[in-house]
């Protein structure tokens, strides 16, 4: 069931959302540094968010370990913060987290160049970056759908060579972590494809491979990693239907 959010609820998800958009700025401020260890990143971000009034809203969520997913290079999704997970010169770090902040959650994901990064993997951030906001534009539109995004999504993708997670999605978020309805970064014959309408609250997230889409997951049952080893990247956003359009919640 997809819950339509009154205007109060949308303010209290906008509030949160700006909470983490100021987190996520906070890292790309020079905060991820060789040398340092995910762990020592997620104990960073869970301080700032308990410091700043809000709550770790993924902590202990269906028994995830950490504040926050930090997936390194071919990590694609959902890696786990570890103290022997060193981050290196020319790594790319993906962040991604949710913060519940009175009630209200906000979810988003950045990925980060650290240091001098080649170039391959530059133009696959700046390529997923763009996807997120072809998904965007798409969702904008008048009368649209949900897989219109995912055909925007997955049209600029593949156009740049690049493999679309198919296992993984998007999805609803504002009064839970994950919501109803599903938002895939392709176009699906076997998931809804609701019309977008006023009150919806969802979170567009493309997750784009440098190679295959193919995927593979770790033994700690949480890591998502491409298949090939080659690097992935990740860019989300938490977007609300008002009556004024679509508001792009988790951007200032």
């Amino acid at each position: 069931m997809i819950y339509l959010k009154t205007e109060e609820q949308i303010d209290g998800i906008r509030k949160s959302c700006r909470m983490l958009c100021d987190l996520l700025d906070t890292l790309e401020e020079g905060r991820i540094k060789p040398g340092m260890s995910t762990k020592d990143l997620d104990a960073f971000c869970h301080d700032w968010i308990i410091s700043h009034g809000g709550k770790p809203a993924i902590l202990h969520y269906e028994g995830f370990p950490a504040s926050t997913c930090i997936s390194v290079n071919e990590e694609v999704i959902h890696g786990i913060p570890r103290r022997n997970k060193i981050i290196q010169e020319g790594d790319i770090v993906s962040v991604d987290t949710c913060i519940n902040l009175n009630g209200f959650i906000s979810d988003s994901a950045r990925t980060y160049p650290v240091g001098k990064v080649s170039e391959d993997r530059l133009k696959l951030i700046k390529v997923t970056r763009e996807c997120l906001y072809k998904g965007i534009e798409a969702a904008s539109s008048p009368r649209a759908r949900i897989q219109d995004i995912g055909a925007a999504v997955y049209k600029h993708a593949t156009r740049n060579g690049y493999g679309v997670l198919r296992e993984y999605c998007g999805h609803g978020v504002g009064l839970e972590v994950h919501e109803d309805p599903e938002v895939p970064n392709y176009v699906s014959h076997t998931i809804g494809n609701p019309r977008i309408r006023e009150g919806m609250v969802f979170a567009i997230e493309p997750m784009i491979n440098m190679g295959s889409q193919r995927i593979d997951h770790l033994d700690d049952g949480w890591t998502v990693v491409t298949a090939d080893g080659k690097p992935s990247a990740h860019f989300e956003h938490t977007v609300a239907i008002t009556h004024n359009g679509l508001e792009i919640l988790s951007q200032k």
